[in-house]
């Protein structure tokens, strides 16, 4: 409720649940006003070390576990924490050319075709297209 009442996208509320209730099940099961720093730190090193993550991926769990340390349980983390830090490159996103964007669009049937053409020369997110109503629309 906290994220919602303070408008946060129901994707960032659902990958926050998501790393929360995993580093709750990595730790046993404790409930996280237990822990700390220290369970904190072995929580990311596990995931660098065991499941190889990307260096986005180790910030986005740090990122949900700040939130739950700060904003819920009322008790901050560290700014020292001292965990192995991913050391992937980070890969770069799959751009289509304009001529693959043109054979994709060909594919796609009138109700979809709005909807990805609005998207494409737009620049809108897939949630904000999605929850796009009339009235947010400027015809003029």
């Amino acid at each position: 409720d906290y994220m919602l009442v303070r408008q946060y996208s129901l994707r960032t509320v659902d990958t926050y649940l998501r790393w929360i209730a995993s580093y709750i099940h990595f730790h046993d099961k404790r409930h996280p006003a237990s822990m700390g720093d220290n369970e904190v730190e072995r929580y990311l090193e596990h995931l660098v070390l065991e499941q190889n993550v990307a260096p986005r991926t180790q910030a986005t769990a740090l990122n949900s576990l700040s939130f739950l340390y700060k904003h819920i349980i009322k008790n901050e983390l560290s700014l020292n924490l001292n965990f192995a830090r991913s050391k992937k490159q980070a890969k770069l996103p799959v751009v289509m050319t304009p001529e693959e964007v043109k054979l994709l669009m060909t594919h796609l049937n009138k109700r979809y075709y709005l909807i990805a053409g609005l998207i494409y020369s737009s620049g809108l997110r897939v949630m904000e297209a999605v929850q796009l109503r009339v009235k947010d629309i400027d015809f003029d």
